[in-house]
């Protein structure tokens, strides 16, 4: 009766087979079913099962990070830092080295490995371009004696060799520059794989493979008038080979669709007394026994792909993420350290490759995009953070604070006011952007004040009423710039007047005042050109918050708008004028300096860490009279002062001034928080 019997075979293996063909110079990789198909059997997979596409978009997604940044290190050449930063922002005609991450990412988690095209200048001597490669174009060369892959071919369909032929290129090696382009390949280790590797998610391929096939039954079910399973016994003879298969066609054609949603098996009998029979050989309700099975499949793909909680994918769950904050905490924490991180390190690895060849080898790091975890509780947190800034890391919107214009104001101290209530000085204190309030004697009556430390209420506010400027009457500006590489002790105005006439009238006040010289300040006797630098506290406008200024510090500096000499803000690192509270553990204050010291380089770390805000310098000019020499473009002087005071001293000036603390390793705190 074997031949009574059509069947449909649906079975299907899933396991990666390797092996060289005959005839062939590359190595095969594919399936039983899929054959040298593998990387499309995947990416088959990626677009019919929603639950995997779901996985696969945000862990690539986390892998990519938000950008790839140039960790601080003073001791690291100058020369090499600005190459990578060119390098970073085009690493191709058409994308940025970011743009290219975010593609290999993709391939790397879909595909388990990546493939970069190295582009050499014409003389070899440098990488000139960069560009991503669909890793599922590529197959791997037969290994030479040494067990290397030398190469590898490159097809636009392998399902199609001979209209689509693959062409080869040479394995990416420095030491062999012969060939204009090489070809990268990499990706972390599978086991008993010697040329390609396998996704890290290849034991879940058959439940994926499921989720597949549930999609396509349901959507069949809708589209067909024919569903379910059923055997169709005809018993009016036996026909010829031929009309079965004619008269199998027919029904599909009839009941089942296009796609054979209606799975039968037909029967042949030679009993004319019987009519044909329909039976149904699956149960009624198979639908729910698919809704069912929906349930366990979900959770062997998340295990598959290491994902503890469904959340983190953007799966929802029947337990709502409100109420299991801890557990997404915990599952965050350790999807980000053992699956992105070792694909993050790999990728770094491999470019560093890269940088290497460039003489641009530079420490890099991924700026991960915002967690949902937090390693600190809330009480560690308020001692640090504002309630704003605390929000602002957990993504929640801002409070609406009430700004009270109201206040009962019982004196002055300091030439700040203090108010009969706690209520008072705390709303006060939203206004001013710090937290709490302390108290003072007053008449013989307790009074309060805004802000918690006294002293960094009104230190910085007397330090910007007594050395904050507004722009200098009669001078134009030439010049703005982030303050990159200039040290704290170099003159940037002294070598600029210098540049332009190596003769300088000192002219000092003494007292710092509003629209003072500086000891640096000079008239050339030669072009009567007069320059003035100062500094602005500017703000980050990529990592600025829709909450604004959170931290009073910022928010005074900001509403301000003056300008500062260097040497003020050096005054400014000397006092106590940023918040600070105090630790019950460990009995002193604790401000934002190292290890909490209340004073801290304010020029580098500006309002302390996880600031968003930085120095950019300004450069004013104005003629005293008519140049009796010919005159020297503001241009040359600007950049010849900037390049001096690169090389000011021996040792390579820390740019961190330019970079709001946010940006910096550990976001400017010592470690990691």
């Amino acid at each position: 009766m074997k031949d009574n019997i059509i069947n449909i075979n649906l079975e299907t293996s899933t396991a990666p087979i390797i092996a060289e063909a005959r005839g062939r110079d590359w190595i095969e990789y594919g399936t039983d079913d899929w054959r040298n198909l593998y990387p499309q059997f995947l990416i088959d997979l990626y677009y019919s099962s929603s639950i995997t596409a779901a996985i696969i978009n945000a862990t690539s997604e986390m892998i990519a990070a938000e950008n790839l940044i140039i960790e601080d290190e003073d001791d690291r050449n100058f020369d090499a830092r600005v190459k990578l930063q060119n390098f970073m922002n085009r690493a191709n005609s058409n994308e940025s080295l970011h743009e290219v991450i975010k593609k290999i990412a993709f391939d790397f988690k879909l595909q388990g490995a990546f493939a970069l095209n190295i582009v050499w200048s014409k003389d070899r001597t440098q990488i000139a371009e960069i560009y991503h490669v669909d890793v599922s174009k590529v197959r791997c060369a037969k290994p030479d004696a040494f067990g290397k892959t030398p190469g590898y071919y490159i097809s636009a369909d392998w399902r199609n060799t001979r209209q689509h032929k693959p062409h080869y290129v040479p394995a990416f090696n420095p030491n062999d520059r012969t060939a204009a382009n090489q070809l990268m390949y990499s990706g972390l280790y599978s086991p008993n794989m010697n040329s390609y590797f396998t996704p890290d998610w290849v034991s879940c391929t058959n439940w994926s493979l499921i989720d597949s096939r549930i999609s396509e039954y349901h959507l069949n079910n809708i589209s067909s008038g024919f569903s379910g399973s059923f055997m169709i016994n005809f018993s009016n003879g036996i026909p010829t080979q031929e009309e079965r298969f004619q008269i199998e066609q027919s029904l599909t054609d009839k009941f089942t669709g296009q796609n054979n949603a209606g799975k039968f098996v037909l029967t042949f009998s030679d009993d004319k007394t019987r009519t044909p029979e329909v039976n149904a050989i699956s149960p009624a309700d198979l639908d729910k026994q698919y809704l069912a099975l929906q349930e366990l499949l979900t959770q062997n793909i998340l295990s598959g792909h290491r994902v503890t909680s469904p959340m983190l994918m953007g799966i929802k769950n029947d337990t709502g993420l409100g109420s299991n904050v801890d557990e997404l905490n915990a599952s965050a924490n350790f999807f980000l350290n053992t699956v992105v991180k070792p694909y993050q390190d790999h990728l770094v690895k491999q470019l560093r490759k890269i940088f290497k060849v460039n003489d641009m080898d530079m420490p890099v790091n991924f700026v991960q995009l915002k967690p949902i975890t937090l390693e600190f509780t809330s009480e560690d947190l308020k001692g640090v953070m504002t309630e704003a800034e605390i929000r602002d890391e957990l993504g929640l919107e801002p409070l609406d604070v009430e700004v009270r214009e109201d206040f009962s104001k019982v004196g002055m101290i300091d030439g700040k006011p203090v108010f009969s209530t706690i209520e008072e000085a705390v709303a006060h204190a939203k206004t001013l952007g710090c937290e709490g309030y302390h108290e003072h004697e007053l008449d013989g009556r307790t009074a309060y004040m805004a802000c918690e430390g006294h002293d960094a209420a009104v230190e910085l506010s007397k330090f910007i009423e007594d050395y904050g400027e507004d722009m200098p009457e009669g001078y134009e500006l030439v010049e703005e710039e982030r303050v990159e590489d200039e040290d704290l002790d170099f003159d940037f105005e002294k070598v600029l007047n210098e540049a332009a006439d190596k003769k300088i009238e000192l002219a000092s006040t003494g007292r710092a005042l509003p629209g003072r010289k500086s000891e640096q300040d000079g008239i050339s006797k030669k072009t009567y050109d007069y320059f003035r630098v100062r500094y602005v506290y500017a703000e980050d406008e990529f990592l600025v918050n829709k909450t604004g200024q959170n931290r009073r510090f910022c928010r005074q500096m900001m509403g301000a708008k003056k300008l500062y000499r260097k040497e003020d803000i050096q005054r400014m690192s000397d006092m106590v004028v940023n918040d600070y509270y105090y630790s019950k553990n460990q009995k002193r204050n604790i401000g934002w300096g190292a290890k909490g010291a209340l004073k801290y380089d304010i020029f580098k770390y500006k309002g302390g860490g996880n600031c968003q805000h930085f120095w950019l310098r300004q450069i004013f000019k104005t003629t005293i009279g008519e140049s009796k020499t010919t005159k020297i473009e503001d241009a040359d002087l600007i950049g010849y002062t900037k390049a001096k005071s690169e090389g000011f001293t021996a040792k390579k000036n820390s740019p961190l001034v330019a970079k709001p603390p946010k940006r910096m390793k550990n976001k400017g705190f010592l470690t990691p928080r």
